[in-house]
């Protein structure tokens, strides 16, 4: 409906937010989380790949998943090239739920990372909601 669609690229914004935030003061709390998940990962190929290149060399993998939250989660705030957030958004949540759920004892809270998935995918699907910023005319095509 109407609501949902105004209201579905903001919340996947805000909690996308949530875990930006998490990581602003610094990611070194990343490096056992991240050696953890890669030892317990079951998927075939990925476990050998967090293993042998991402655990080594952590800090950009960390970095660079705490600037690309921080994007996602201000385009589809604002509004802004939601499709393409949406799509960032869902390789995210799909390396989120590849990886760091297996990490996680709790069967609900996985199912936390598996619903971002199903949301960023949502996202791309509707698009920017009647609310956007990408709706006005003066904001460059490659913003829409």
């Amino acid at each position: 409906t109407f609501l949902n669609l105004v209201f579905l690229a903001v919340f996947a914004g805000l909690y996308w937010l949530y875990f930006a935030s998490q990581k602003w003061q610094g990611v070194g709390w990343m490096q056992p989380l991240i050696a953890s998940a890669a030892k317990s990962n079951p998927v075939p190929g990925l476990h050998e790949f967090l293993v042998a290149v991402v655990v080594p060399h952590w800090f950009p993998f960390a970095v660079a998943q705490a600037v690309a939250e921080t994007v996602v989660a201000v385009l589809l705030i604002v509004g802004l090239a939601s499709r393409w957030a949406g799509i960032l958004g869902l390789l995210l949540a799909a390396n989120l739920a590849l990886s760091v759920a297996f990490a996680v004892q709790d069967d609900g809270f996985r199912w936390l990372y598996y619903l971002a998935v199903l949301v960023n995918a949502q996202v791309v699907a509707s698009g920017p909601g009647p609310f956007a910023l990408s709706r006005f005319s003066w904001v460059p095509a490659f913003l829409r």
